[in-house]
């Protein structure tokens, strides 16, 4: 049920950010308070039984049920952002795309050593930012537990390069 309200609200936007490309566009989702509260419900439903001492979202979108869902699973959040964004000492992570390179940071203070990390995005396709961040994560002494996504690209693999991290991966609305 909560897959079809996700795709009902979910926009299309043609060729952006470059010809060739379907944007799914959530924004539409954010309007509806109860299929937020709907999707915020299903997430902690499917994560029942994880074990969970911080949420990290993945910017930017990531942040927009990130919150929410640490504050329902009474952990806290941090974000994991693109380089230069965070004030204070920081860790890096350079890493490949396919147009080139980007960097995602954390704060060295995120979260103590050993903890259990839930990555959280709005969107799974490639699986290469969330797989940077889980090196992040590990590098900083963190375990990742989990990741829980909006949405879901299946014909882009990304389930199957984050399966060797974590097989605990929650996807609420796949194309």
């Amino acid at each position: 049920m909560i897959e079809q309200r996700i795709k009902a609200s979910i926009r299309d936007i043609h060729d952006f950010p470059k010809p060739g490309i379907i944007f799914k566009d959530i924004t539409p989702i954010l309007k509806d308070a109860q299929l937020c509260e709907g999707i915020l419900d299903a997430f902690v439903e499917q994560l029942k039984g994880t074990e969970i001492d911080v949420v990290a979202g993945v910017e930017s979108r990531g942040f927009l049920f990130g919150l929410s869902l640490a504050c329902r699973l009474g952990v806290p959040f941090v974000p994991v952002r693109k380089a230069g964004k965070l004030p204070y000492a920081i860790k890096q992570k350079v890493y490949e795309l396919e147009y080139g390179q980007a960097t995602i940071e954390l704060h060295t203070d995120a979260f103590e050593p050993g903890a259990r990390v839930l990555i959280h995005d709005d969107l799974l396709a490639t699986g290469g930012t969330v797989t940077a961040a889980s090196e992040l994560i590990a590098e900083m002494g963190g375990t990742v537990v989990g990741f829980s996504f909006v949405v879901g690209l299946g014909f882009l693999n990304g389930k199957e390069k984050i399966e060797p991290i974590s097989e605990n991966i929650v996807v609420l609305a796949g194309y």
